[in-house]
Formats: C-alpha cells, sequence, structure tokens
C-alpha cells in the first residue's frame, strides 16, 4: 500500500508549508496566523519514483477550547491514521511545552516519528537543534520548508523505511482490480453485489456504511477479478466523524492499488464537484477509468438528455473514459461494464513497440512541427515506451523542456488515436539528448565529417 505520511506539530511551526512544497501544490492554506489549519487535509506526494499520501494538521497547544480542541482532536486522529509521522518544532522559538506534550502523545501512539526543526535558515544549526534532542528523538532533520532546505534529505530517509511498491508482474498476473469509488449512498456496494452475483457487502439505505475497503477476490467467465469496495467520500467541509475522515485514506490507498476505477455517479444528483474531484484523483494517479452512471431507471427522456449533455460539457478532460448508464439494483447495464474494464485494462498494460512509436512520432510531427523556440525549432527524434497502467510514451529530441503544453496535449491525442487506447490517461515524457560537441569547437559535426570524407574519396579516385 501507498504510505500515509502525518505533519503535526504547535501552530505555525510550517506544516502547511511543507505539505505544499511536497505536493507541488497550493492546496494548503498559509499565512504567518497561529491556527489558520482548523481540519485534516490530504494529498498525494512523489519523490524520486516513491509515491505517497501527506495529511497536514491543525497545530496542538494542549490549551484548547471550543473549535481549537476539535482541531487538535483531528490532529491526533492523523497520528493514528498515519504509518509515519513528521513532527515539525520551529528552532527560532526554541523547545516549548507544547512540544513536550506531542512528544508525549506520539510516544504513546507507538507510532514511527521524524523530528524535524524547521525554519533553520539564518540560525547556527547545530546550536539550535541541540535543545531538540531532550525530546529523545534519535534523530533530528534540520528544514527550511519555505525553502526547501533540507526536505530532500528528511524524505528520502522517511520512505526508505517502506519498501518499494513493485511494477506489476504481468506474468503473475492474478486478475484485474476494480476499484468502484463515489460519494456516499451512489449505490457502490450494490453495484459491488451485482457484479458479484451474490450478496456479499452489506448495503443499506444509509450514507456512510462502508468504513473500509473491501477486497473480494471472484471469477466470471473463467477469468479472476479483485473488486474493491470503498467507502464514500463527501465534501470536506461535509466530513465530520474521525472514522470516516480514515476512510478517505483507505479509498485513496485503494484508488492507487487499482487497475481500472469505477466511477459511480448519481444520475438524480447529477455530476457534483465531488466527482470531478474523485475522477481528477484517478487520472493524476494514472489509473484507467470507466464511468458508470447510477439510478437512471425512472428517470424522464428530458431528464436524462440534460444529464448527457452536461457530462459531454463538462468532461471533456476524460473523453478517453466510457460512460455506462445502469441501474445497479436492478442490473441493467451492469453487465457491460465489464467490455469496458477489460478494454480499459488493455490499453492501460500492452506493450508498446518502440518502433512504432517512434513512426507515430514522425508522423505527428510532419503533420504539425514543433514551435520555435529562440529561433531554433525544437527536435523531437524518437519515442519509446517508459511505463504501463498508465502508458507512458518517453520523447528523445533537443530542446524538449522547451514543448509547450498545448503541443503536448497534440502528441497526447495523437498516440491516443493511433494506438487505439481506451479508458486509460497515457503521458508524455520529454528527455533532451546532451550535445556531444559542445565545448569541442575542433571537432567536426556529422555533416562536417561526411563532406569531408566524400572529398577524400574524391582526390583518392583522381589520383
Amino acid at each position: 500500500m501507498i504510505p500515509v505520511i502525518a505533519l503535526v506539530g504547535r501552530p505555525n511551526v510550517g506544516k502547511s508549508t511543507l505539505f505544499n512544497r511536497l505536493t507541488r501544490s497550493r492546496d494548503a492554506l498559509v499565512a504567518d496566523y497561529p491556527g489558520l489549519t482548523r481540519d485534516r487535509k490530504y494529498g498525494e506526494a512523489e519523490l524520486a519514483g516513491r509515491r505517497f499520501i501527506l495529511i497536514d494538521t491543525g497545530g496542538i497547544t494542549g490549551e484548547e477550547h471550543g473549535i481549537d480542541s476539535a482541531m487538535a482532536a483531528q490532529s491526533l486522529q492523523a497520528m493514528d491514521e498515519a504509518d509515519a509521522v513528521l513532527f515539525l518544532v520551529d528552532c527560532r522559538d526554541g523547545l516549548t511545552a507544547a512540544d513536550r506534550l506531542i512528544a508525549d502523545e506520539l510516544r504513546n501512539k507507538g507510532r514511527r516519528v521524524y523530528l524535524v526543526a524547521n525554519k533553520v535558515d539564518g540560525v547556527n544549526v547545530d546550536t539550535a537543534m541541540a535543545e531538540f534532542y531532550e525530546l529523545g528523538f534519535e534523530q533530528v532533520f534540520p528544514t527550511t520548508a519555505t525553502h526547501g532546505r533540507g526536505v530532500k534529505n528528511l524524505m528520502e530517509a522517511v520512505l526508505s523505511f517502506f519498501p518499494e511498491q513493485p511494477q506489476q508482474d504481468e506474468d503473475a498476473f492474478k486478475g484485474i482490480k476494480i476499484a468502484v469509488v463515489g460519494r456516499p449512498n451512489v449505490g457502490k456496494s450494490t453495484l459491488v453485489n451485482r457484479m458479484l452475483g451474490e450478496e456479499r457487502v452489506v448495503v443499506f439505505d444509509l450514507p456512510g456504511t462502508t468504513r473500509d475497503s473491501i477486497y473480494i477476490d471472484y471469477e466470471r467467465n473463467g477469468k479472476p477479478y479483485t473488486i474493491i469496495d470503498t467507502a464514500g467520500i463527501r465534501r470536506r467541509k461535509n466530513v465530520k466523524l474521525a472514522v470516516e475522515k480514515f476512510s478517505i485514506v483507505k479509498t485513496l490507498q485503494a484508488i492507487d492499488d487499482a487497475n481500472v476505477v469505477v466511477l459511480l455517479i448519481d444520475a438524480r444528483e447529477g455530476l457534483v464537484d465531488q466527482d470531478l474531484h474523485l475522477m481528477g484523483h484517478a487520472i493524476e494517479a494514472g489509473r484507467a477509468l470507466v464511468l458508470a452512471v447510477n439510478k437512471w431507471d425512472g428517470l424522464e427522456q428530458h431528464s436524462r438528455e440534460q444529464i448527457k449533455t452536461e457530462l459531454e460539457r463538462r468532461l471533456r478532460f476524460a473523453e478517453f473514459a466510457d460512460i455506462h448508464f445502469i441501474s445497479a439494483l436492478h442490473g441493467s447495464g451492469v453487465g457491460n461494464l465489464y467490455k469496458s474494464i477489460e478494454d480499459a485494462f488493455q490499453s492501460a498494460t500492452d506493450k508498446l513497440n518502440t518502433n512504432h512509436l517512434t513512426r507515430i512520432l514522425q508522423v505527428a510531427v510532419q503533420e504539425h512541427q514543433p514551435p520555435l523556440v529562440r529561433g531554433r525549432r525544437v527536435k523531437l527524434r524518437y519515442a519509446h515506451a517508459g511505463g504501463r497502467n498508465p502508458p507512458v510514451v518517453v520523447i528523445h529530441g533537443n530542446q524538449t523542456e522547451e514543448v509547450p503544453a498545448h503541443y503536448a496535449r497534440y502528441l497526447e491525442k495523437i498516440f491516443r488515436r493511433a494506438l487505439d487506447l481506451h479508458g486509460t490517461p497515457i503521458r508524455i515524457e520529454f528527455r533532451s539528448g546532451d550535445n556531444p560537441y559542445a565545448g569541442k569547437r575542433n571537432q567536426l559535426t556529422p555533416r562536417q565529417l561526411a563532406k569531408k570524407r566524400r572529398l577524400m574519396k574524391h582526390v583518392k579516385k583522381n589520383r
């Protein structure tokens, strides 16, 4: 499973700043004001190909009242959810009573803790860190989250404790993992039971019945599958219970662990922002995607046309995903999901041939050349496969770091169409080769060398 790492500490020690730096986002509010983070914030990050989930929390002082006490409770709950905890302290403030309180709580919970001495810029690092060893942790990591100083060393140490996530071995294939995700009460457990053909998952007409992700192995027409029934994710301001917050982590982990994500949408409520957030997370994780619009039975034709128009307008960023209109309760349209699931998995895991990818690239460049950059045209020379689930196409050339986003999207569409990919995102990576003649003014270029050879051949012939 993808590791879960919580950021805890007193207010205003830099937790949200570190969260934003690691997730490369502005998702957590950051300001020089204590207690700005009122609730837990979840984000996904990556370092050197290692992915992990971060939890940003509010600060703990031990003197909380009212809403602040609820905020502190959220921070304590985050410690229970996490596989490891980054305990941030402030080098400029020095060791405080609140730091000692948090340290005691972490020891009681038995978490793996990494003590992070933040804001070391402008101070003597050794002197500033010395007093924090009183807290009894084995090592103190000096950082400056605002500038990134020491952050890489810290995260390398944290991630080294967790085993690397193995690449999927196609020879040891045990069946497609299907994660069924969606908001609460859209019918996920009903759909799981319908796909299984039996009552394997508890179903009640009550939001939030499923609190954990449930893995079920089964066979259909002789083919193995694993279906994952997940907890529903609501908008963050509506998430109250601690146990429901824990289910968010389990759902994000299930998406990461799946081969294909089936996103269930409630036809009677239409497409809402939370559906788009879930879809975006699945695409960002590189998972193949199938969309299922549930509770389609009983809708009037006018309502159906409205929903189809809305989906077409708002899902242009996920045009690759098949859409099915189903009734999980009555079973209509559910069987058709398997064809899209199989196609999406096949597209996501097919082996891509280097020669074929290079020919596609050459045709794309001929039809629409890359732009000029400072008077020189970007040159794209060849392409090869860089990974599967999702398929990754690596393109080599010169000045590839200058390829604009619109041209990258053009290439993505060309490769998707040429490779006939269905139901899976595709990633394009660019790599520039070093110029072997850089700094060697006296060395001939290939064209000059060929010209010299022709001249020598001509001279020898006429002797």
